[in-house]
C-alpha cells in the first residue's frame, strides 16, 4: 500500500512539474478538458466517446514522455549535439503522429455523427 501511495505522489509531482514548465502540456490538458463534454456530443456510441477521449489522453501521455526526454537531454549537456537534437526531433515526431491520429479519430466521429459515412 505504501508503494502505491508513493507512486501516486510521484505521478502528482510529475504532472504538476509538467504543467508548470511546459506550455504544450497545458494546452493538451485544456484539450482534454474540452474533449470530455464534446465526446458526449459527437460520439455516436459509448465506445466511440471513450475512443475520442482516449485519443486525447494518448497525445498527453506522449507529450509527457517527450517532455521527459527533452528535460533529460537538456540536463546532459547545454552544448549543441546533433545526436541529442535528433532524439528530441523523434520525440516531437511521436507527438505529431499522435496528434494526427487523434485528429483523424475526431474527424471520423464527426463524419459519423453527421451521417457522412
Amino acid at each position: 500500500m505504501l508503494r502505491l501511495w508513493r507512486a501516486t505522489i510521484n505521478t502528482r509531482n510529475g504532472l504538476i512539474f509538467a504543467i508548470r514548465s511546459e506550455q504544450a502540456v497545458r494546452e493538451e490538458i485544456a484539450a482534454l478538458a474540452l474533449s470530455l463534454p464534446l465526446a458526449w456530443l459527437i460520439g455516436a456510441t459509448t465506445m466511440r466517446r471513450i475512443e475520442l477521449i482516449a485519443a486525447v489522453v494518448l497525445v498527453l501521455v506522449i507529450e509527457l514522455l517527450n517532455t521527459a526526454i527533452e528535460k533529460l537531454a537538456d540536463r546532459l549537456t547545454t552544448d549543441h549535439d546533433p545526436q541529442i537534437g535528433r532524439v528530441k526531433d523523434m520525440g516531437s515526431a511521436a507527438v505529431g503522429v499522435a496528434l494526427v491520429m487523434a485528429g483523424l479519430f475526431w474527424l471520423f466521429a464527426v463524419a459519423e455523427r453527421i451521417g457522412a459515412i
